[in-house]
């Protein structure tokens, strides 16, 4: 017995999947890319010209709408980026797209310790795979992980999770904290 799948109603999964669709529209080897989410509602009071292009899913209870953040500031790896992240009150989550290198976990043992050979091993590797995650949480610690494969690039092939990426979502997470 096949089971018909269910609607998407929850407001972060529909936004983190808008989100990934707009990303995956770009093609493959993309830098990384930041969003704000906001409050639907509130875009639409401060912008109502915006009201045009959207959805019906976009008029959702709750429903949050992306905005990229354009000129990232500088940081030598994705760690030390988001820790220069602060979001004002009125970014109710945020959402990053960052593009991976995957291998099988015994080619990761395998690795020479030295960076940039490892780093050759992996991109040579014939098991790797190319992903795309989607890592997208809200001020008040709820997630979503979507994962795209350059082999299976296709919308209706992402898979979907919570714990895709528990390192990225710590990091996300992080952005919203007090310092």
């Amino acid at each position: 017995m096949t089971q018909t799948p269910q609607p998407v109603t929850d407001p972060l999964t529909l936004a983190a999947l808008d989100t990934e669709r707009h990303v995956a529209r770009s093609g493959w080897d993309q830098p990384v890319r930041l969003f704000a989410l906001v409050p639907t509602a509130e875009l639409l009071s401060a912008e109502p010209q915006l009201g045009d292009g959207l959805a019906a899913h976009d008029a959702v209870e709750g429903a949050l709408s992306a905005i990229e953040q354009e000129e990232l500031p500088e940081a030598p790896g994705l760690e030390e980026l988001l820790a220069q992240i602060a979001w004002p009150d009125q970014v109710a989550g945020c959402a990053i797209a960052v593009e991976r290198i995957v291998v099988p976990p015994e080619a990761e043992r395998d690795l020479p310790s030295d960076d940039a050979d490892a780093l050759r091993a992996v991109a040579e590797h014939p098991g790797r795979a190319d992903v795309r995650l989607l890592v997208a949480v809200t001020r008040d610690g709820r997630s979503r992980c979507l994962l795209r494969q350059r082999d299976h690039d296709s919308d209706d092939r992402v898979a979907l999770g919570d714990d895709i990426a528990p390192g990225l979502v710590h990091a996300l997470r992080e952005t919203f904290s007090p310092h």
